[in-house]
C-alpha cells in the first residue's frame, strides 16, 4: 500500500528535489519510514538541530538556485526551524518546510507537542502555509508549496498530521470540490519592454559619473555587469550578498558598500550623477547618493522592491542577466573617461591600504591578515561561506572574489551560526568543489561545533575532501563589542562579551578531522596551504586580536567621540584598542 508519506516524497522527487535536511521525531514517523521506500533517489540529511537543517535548506537554495526542503517534527522541532526559515525569507530564497503535527483527533485537546502551527508559521511562510487534513489534498499542497516558493522566492510550509501520514495515498477524483495541480514547465517574461529599456538607456547615457550597485539578484550576471560597466565607464560596488556577482580583480570594482564597505565605494556614491541598481535591496540610505544627487535606474525581478531604497526614474522588472543583455546595445560607449580613471586610482590605492592594514602586527594575529593571506590561495571554483560577526568585515573587504567562485552569508537576518551549516550544504551540493567556512568563535560555539559532527560523519563520501572551517578565536563577541563602543559609547561588558575558552582544533582532531592552531603571523600562509592540501576536512583555529578595529569607510564625529569615551572607561583593553586603532588609521 502506498501511503500519503510515500506519495509526498515521490512527488517531491518528481519536482527534482534530491535532498531534504531535517531531524526525526515521532510527529513525522510516517515520513521518516517512507524514506526507505522511495522509488527515486531522495537523500535525508540528518542535521544536529532543526535550525541548522533550515539554514542548510536556505544555503542549498542559494548555491544551487533550486528549492531547498527541510523537515521537522511537531512542536519543538517545528519551532526550531524558524530561525533558519527567517534567514531564507529575508534573503528571498525558495524553501519549503514540511512539518509534522499531532493526529487530527487530538487537535484542540491541549495534547503533548500540540502547537498552532498555522499561526506559528503565518509570518515566515505567509505566501503559503496549509494543513493536509485529507490524502486528496496532498498533491496540490506539495505542488503549490514548491511552485509558490519558486515564483515568489519565498518560504512555504506544508503541515502533515501524523495520522494522515499513514493513510492510503489517493488521487483527487474528477468531481466538484477537488483540485488538480501539475508540475509543468513555467515560461517567464525575463525582459522589460523596449520603451522602458530605451528610457533607462537615455538616463544612463546622459550621465558623466555612473555608479553601479550590484546585489544578490545580479549573481550569474557577471559578464553583463562587466560589459555595462566598461561601456558606461562606471564603477561597480557590491552589496554583501552580491559579493560573488562580479570579480574583485577588475580595476573598477570598488568592492563592498556600507559599514563593512570600502572607501572607493563611499567616494563613488558621494560623487556619482547616475546610479544603476541591479538586483539589490541594500538598506542603508546613508551610503547611497543623497536624494536628488543622481538620476537612478533599477533592475529587479520583483516590482515591489523598486524605488524602495532610493528614488528611481525608471524601474525595469526582469531577470538581471537578460535585462542587462537587452540594455547593452542601447548604451553609448564613453571614451576618455576621467571618472573611470579616478575610480581605478581609488581602487588601486584601497587594495594597498588593505594590505598595509593586514600587515600591522596583532596580539598575536591580525584577523585582517588571516583573510588577506587566504585570498590569493583560494582554489578556482571555491565556495566561501561566512558567519555574522566581525568575520564578515574582513570577508567583505579582504577577500578577492574571482570569476567562477560562489559565496554567501546571512544577509537580511544576519543570524549567527549559519557559516558551518551553509558550508556543509554547499559541499553536499558540490562534493567536488573546495569549500571554506569563515566564522567567529561565538558563531562556532553556537552552531558550528555541532555540525562538525555531521561533517565528520559524511566527508569520506565526497569526491574532494577540501572543506576548511576557519575560526577566529579572539574570546570575544567582537562585532557587538565594537557596536557598544562606537554606537553607544559604552565599554566592553565582559559578562556578555567574553566567551569561554574552547580548543577548536583539538576538538576537530577528536572527531577524526584535521585540526591546526595558529598563533604566529609567519605561519598563516603555510597554514592555509596545508589546509587546502589536507586529505580531510580541517579546522583552522586562528588566535586573533580582538582589539583590531573594523574601521568603516567614513567615521562620523559623533561615533568618534563615543568610541573614545568607551575606551577611556576600559582599564585593560582600552589602551591596546586605541593603539591598534591609531596603527590601522596610519596604515590607511
Amino acid at each position: 500500500m502506498e501511503t500519503v508519506s510515500d506519495y509526498l516524497l515521490q512527488r517531491l522527487s518528481e519536482w527534482g528535489i534530491r535532498r531534504i535536511f531535517g531531524y526525526p521525531g515521532d510527529g513525522i514517523n510516517g515520513l521518516i519510514g517512507a524514506f526507505g521506500r522511495t522509488r527515486e533517489p531522495l537523500e535525508f540529511v540528518q542535521a544536529r538541530h532543526e535550525e541548522t537543517a533550515a539554514l542548510m535548506a536556505c544555503a542549498h537554495a542559494k548555491f544551487t538556485d533550486q528549492v531547498g526542503v527541510c523537515l521537522a517534527t511537531s512542536g519543538p522541532g517545528a519551532i526550531h526551524l524558524l530561525n533558519g526559515l527567517y534567514d531564507a525569507k529575508m534573503d528571498h530564497q525558495p524553501v519549503v518546510a514540511i512539518v509534522g503535527q499531532q493526529a487530527r483527533s487530538a487537535i484542540g485537546g491541549d495534547y503533548q507537542q500540540e502547537v498552532d502551527l498555522v499561526s506559528l508559521f503565518k509570518d515566515v511562510a505567509h505566501d503559503f502555509v496549509h494543513v493536509a487534513n485529507s490524502p486528496l489534498q496532498v498533491r496540490h499542497l506539495v505542488d503549490r508549496a514548491i511552485r509558490i516558493a519558486m515564483e515568489q522566492r519565498a518560504v512555504t510550509c506544508v503541515i502533515l498530521p501524523k495520522d494522515v501520514q499513514d493513510l492510503p495515498a489517493a488521487s483527487p477524483p474528477h468531481a466538484h470540490g477537488t483540485v488538480h495541480t501539475g508540475i509543468g514547465y513555467t515560461s517567464h517574461s525575463l525582459v522589460p519592454d523596449e520603451s522602458g529599456l530605451k528610457h533607462a538607456a537615455d538616463i544612463l547615457n546622459s550621465g558623466e559619473r555612473v555608479a553601479i550597485l550590484a546585489g544578490a539578484g545580479a549573481l550569474g550576471a557577471g559578464p553583463e555587469l562587466r560589459q555595462v560597466a566598461e561601456r558606461l565607464g562606471a564603477g561597480v560596488a557590491k552589496a554583501l550578498l552580491g559579493k560573488a556577482a562580479i570579480a574583485d580583480d577588475l580595476p573598477y570594482v570598488t568592492g563592498p558598500i556600507g559599514l563593512l564597505g570600502s572607501s572607493p565605494s563611499w567616494e563613488m556614491m558621494n560623487q556619482c550623477d547616475r546610479l544603476l541598481m541591479v538586483g539589490t535591496s541594500f538598506p542603508y540610505a546613508e551610503f547611497l547618493p543623497e536624494e536628488g544627487q543622481a538620476r537612478a535606474v533599477q533592475i529587479d525581478r520583483d516590482g515591489r522592491k523598486l524605488s524602495l531604497r532610493y528614488p528611481i526614474e525608471i524601474g525595469l522588472v526582469g531577470d538581471s542577466k537578460a535585462t542587462l543583455q537587452a540594455l547593452l546595445p542601447m548604451l553609448a560607449v564613453k571614451t576618455g573617461n576621467a571618472w573611470r580613471r579616478k575610480i581605478e586610482k581609488n581602487v588601486a590605492r584601497w587594495w594597498e591600504t588593505l594590505e598595509a592594514r593586514a600587515m600591522v602586527a596583532g596580539q598575536p594575529l591580525n584577523p585582517q591578515r588571516v583573510f588577506w593571506e587566504l585570498s590569493p590561495r583560494l582554489p578556482d571554483r571555491s565556495i566561501i561561506t561566512c558567519d555574522s560577526g566581525s568575520a564578515a568585515n574582513w570577508y567583505a573587504r579582504d577577500l578577492k572574489m574571482r570569476e567562477g567562485m560562489m559565496a554567501s552569508l546571512s544577509g537580511g537576518l544576519a543570524t549567527m551560526g549559519c557559516g558551518v551549516p551553509y558550508a556543509l550544504a554547499a559541499k553536499l551540493a558540490y562534493p567536488d568543489r573546495p569549500v571554506f567556512a569563515l566564522v567567529g568563535d561565538g558563531a562556532m560555539q553556537m552552531n558550528g561545533l555541532n555540525e562538525l559532527v555531521t561533517i565528520a560523519h559524511r566527508w569520506k563520501t565526497w569526491r574532494s575532501p577540501t572543506l576548511v572551517v576557519m575560526v577566529l578565536n579572539n574570546g570575544d563577541l567582537n562585532e557587538v563589542t565594537w557596536e557598544q563602543r562606537v554606537l553607544g559609547g559604552d565599554p566592553r561588558f565582559n559578562e556578555s562579551q567574553r566567551l569561554p575558552a574552547f580548543p577548536y582544533a583539538e576538538y576537530a582532531r577528536l572527531l577524526g578531522l584535521y585540526g591546526m592552531r595558529v598563533d604566529d603571523p609567519d605561519r598563516i600562509a603555510d597554514a592555509w596551504e596545508t589546509a587546502i592540501a589536507a586529505d580531510r576536512p580541517i579546522v583552522l583555529e586562528m588566535i586573533t586580536d580582538p582589539e583590531i578595529p573594523p574601521l568603516p569607510p567614513h567615521i562620523a564625529l559623533k561615533q568618534a567621540k563615543a568610541y573614545l569615551q568607551a575606551l577611556v572607561k576600559e582599564d585593560a583593553s582600552g589602551p591596546p584598542a586605541l593603539r591598534a586603532t591609531i596603527k590601522q588609521w596610519w596604515a590607511g
